[in-house]
């Protein structure tokens, strides 16, 4: 056997298919350099602020949350909500007001009047002097020594008027003045212990009195919550025709 190999005969390589995959050649990085696609960041001391954190951008979007705030809260809310009270209830929506029997205003039934008359119902005392523009620190509570100065002058406002008997007992609402001193609702008892006055005085009987004041009583729409109550006001306008007056 012979030790020679065999020669290629010219023509005869084989050639690559085109399904051959193409040769790759890899180039050895040079030193120190840096790998192509790696990012390059750009020095700290340039570094540019992105546009929507710029101060311009925040004042025109704090001056434009402002004016939308104004224009939401302060413009179109009470609008609204005055229009749609005009509709469900024009009277309380315009103060709830109280009329003369010649239809002069009279007053809010809401707030109430200093009204010392003898033939009208009284009110709760005031601090204030019912003056809606004053405040008044808290109301004396049935243990406060200071109730007993109200209690005094409220006594001897009955004494005056013959409608005291030493075995009554007054209603602490006809005593003592409300939180906001012009609440000017009573309950029942406070206003029909002065009906013996304000009989006297007008010249209408205890039993017209008693049921005009019953047909006053505003009570609860849930059975057991609050309170029964008069508005001692619009008690009086609707006695003053009765009186003449």
């Amino acid at each position: 056997m012979s030790d020679e190999l065999p020669l290629p005969v010219p023509g005869s390589e084989a050639t690559p298919t085109p399904t051959d995959p193409a040769p790759r050649i890899l180039i050895a990085p040079t030193a120190g350099a840096a790998p192509a696609s790696a990012p390059t960041t750009p020095p700290l001391g340039r570094r540019r602020v992105p546009p929507s954190h710029t101060l311009g951008t925040h004042l025109r979007a704090t001056i434009l949350f402002l004016a939308l705030s104004v224009l939401l809260s302060g413009f179109a809310y009470p609008a609204v909500v005055v229009a749609v009270a005009q509709v469900i209830e024009p009277n309380s929506a315009n103060g709830s007001l109280l009329h003369y029997p010649n239809g002069t205003v009279a007053g809010s039934s809401l707030i109430a009047q200093n009204t010392s008359a003898p033939f009208l119902f009284w009110s709760r005392p005031s601090l204030t002097d019912y003056n809606t523009t004053l405040g008044a620190d808290t109301p004396p509570g049935p243990t406060d020594p200071a109730l007993g100065q109200l209690l005094n002058e409220t006594l001897n406002y009955t004494r005056e008027y013959g409608n005291f008997t030493v075995n009554a007992s007054l209603p602490f609402w006809f005593v003592a003045p409300s939180a906001s001193s012009i609440d000017p609702d009573l309950t029942p008892e406070a206003v029909l212990i002065q009906i013996p006055r304000v009989s006297e005085a007008s010249n209408l009987s205890i039993a017209f009195l008693t049921s005009l004041v019953n047909a006053h009583i505003d009570t609860s729409i849930v059975p057991y919550v609050g309170v029964s109550y008069i508005d001692v006001l619009q008690l009086d306008l609707d006695l003053l025709p009765l009186e003449g007056r």
